[in-house]
């Protein structure tokens, strides 16, 4: 009986890390509004990945720099990855993706992309604010994510977000070795 009472206690009151993960991984599909226009925001699912890979040719100049495989494997993690996607008239128009480290307590935005005639309308800047506030919700301590040097509108992007510099992963991109910038956001500082 006391096995019982202990293991029900240990799951119901001491799983806070679970708890926490099951209710904010939890995404309900529903309708935003982004500077004055409906998009549907969803939780991505293994059928959104050719749009994805879309965006990311349309972003990238022919280029994926994930294929089916490497989406079809964050996408089938649901404990430590979370995945969104925009929709404006049922067309995928942008995408976000991040890992989740429970025991560091670090939420990595692993990509983010929206479609070429999407851009500049507010919804990297959504997106990224929505993973932002799911890993407060998730009492994590820090965002963070890496950006192609070349990529300064990014930067600036993510800079107005509240990130800020640290540090430089030389030759971090496969295709073209390019340099990222590494950023971070300590989200224990926000009020």
């Amino acid at each position: 009986m006391w096995k019982k009472i202990k293991s029900w206690y240990s799951e119901r009151l001491m799983d806070k890390e679970g708890s926490l993960r099951r209710r904010y991984l939890d995404i309900k599909n529903h309708d935003v509004d982004i500077n004055g226009t409906e998009f549907f925001l969803a939780k991505a699912m293994i059928p959104d990945i050719p749009e994805i890979l879309g965006i990311e040719r349309a972003v990238y100049g022919g280029q994926t720099p994930w294929d089916d495989r490497a989406f079809r494997g964050e996408l089938m993690r649901k404990n430590d990855r979370l995945y969104l996607v925009l929709r404006r008239n049922d067309w995928l128009v942008a995408f976000i993706g991040c890992s989740l480290n429970f025991k560091t307590k670090d939420c990595h935005i692993t990509n983010v992309a929206v479609a070429p005639n999407f851009q500049n309308h507010g919804l990297g800047y959504f997106l990224v604010n929505t993973i932002v506030k799911k890993a407060r919700q998730m009492e994590f301590e820090k965002v963070t994510l890496e950006v192609r040097m070349s990529n300064t509108r990014a930067q600036d992007l993510y800079r107005d977000i509240g990130f800020v510099d640290n540090g430089i992963n030389k030759g971090y991109y496969f295709n073209d070795r390019e340099d990222a910038l590494n950023m971070k956001m300590d989200i224990t500082k926000l009020g």
